[in-house]
């Protein structure tokens, strides 16, 4: 297996991005876990960036859902799912019928909506608003919303915002709504394997850079943890929501002017 010839620049560059995608699932809940590839996305294709992710992301996801067996609740991932499902097809046409520049404007826009969405509490004033007319959104918003989910989870690994759109008005234990996350996106994930490896993106030199950054993933895990207990929630999501956003609008100029 041969080691693909990335910029020098990229590398150092993933490394950080994925130890913040480790210490964000680990230490903070996840929220700040789309960062890594529209970070990587400014040196290489946007479909190597997230194919060098996915693989990463499946093994990270092994050890939430070890944490959290059997405490997901089955009725709701009854209903994201489907429409998931729906959401990776969609993603996955769309990375194999858009040009590079088209995908690296998408995967701007999605980074600066995830930015701004936690700026100004987007979700969490839709979700006041849903429980306000009178209970939680119902089964059809739920397979909308896990179908946007799954879309921006195949282009970017970014679909925390439409899952929580849906879930927090659910009023659901901590517990359990963090379980059902972990559960959500273990299966969208492994399930993102099948179109990942028939458009190519699964291919050797992307499983190469995978196998060599592996050992950040356990890394970034235990960094989370320790990262956790010496920073605040508000420093670390300031510092990553500001990168994030500069990322996007640098995606969004490129895609424009490539």
């Amino acid at each position: 297996m041969t080691f693909p010839d990335f910029p020098g620049a990229f590398y150092p560059v993933a490394i950080f991005a994925i130890l913040l995608t480790g210490i964000s699932k680990s230490g903070f809940g996840g929220g700040a876990g789309g960062v890594a590839v529209p970070l990587m996305s400014i040196f290489i294709a946007p479909p190597e960036a997230a194919g060098i992710m996915l693989p990463i992301l499946c093994a990270m996801d092994i050890f939430g859902v070890h944490a959290y067996r059997g405490l997901a609740s089955r009725a709701h991932l009854k209903v994201l799912l489907p429409g998931a499902l729906v959401g990776i097809a969609v993603g996955a046409l769309a990375f194999g019928a858009l040009p590079v520049n088209v995908i690296r404007l998408l995967i701007g826009v999605i980074a600066v909506a995830f930015a701004l969405n936690r700026w100004l509490r987007l979700t969490e004033r839709l979700a006041a608003r849903f429980d306000r007319q009178g209970g939680p959104p119902g089964p059809r918003a739920g397979r909308l919303c896990g179908a946007l989910s799954g879309f921006t989870s195949t282009l970017a690994h970014a679909g925390g915002p439409p899952f929580s759109m849906w879930m927090l008005p659910q009023k659901l234990d901590k517990t359990t709504l963090v379980a059902t996350s972990v559960v959500f996106f273990l299966v969208v994930n492994y399930v993102k394997l099948v179109p990942y490896a028939m458009l190519g993106q699964l291919n050797a030199n992307n499983l190469a850079a995978a196998l060599m950054f592996a050992p950040l993933a356990p890394l970034g895990i235990w960094l989370g943890v320790r990262v956790h207990r010496m920073m605040s929630d508000r420093v670390f999501y300031a510092i990553s929501y500001t990168l994030l956003f500069a990322t996007g609008v640098k995606l969004v100029w490129d895609g424009l002017h490539g």
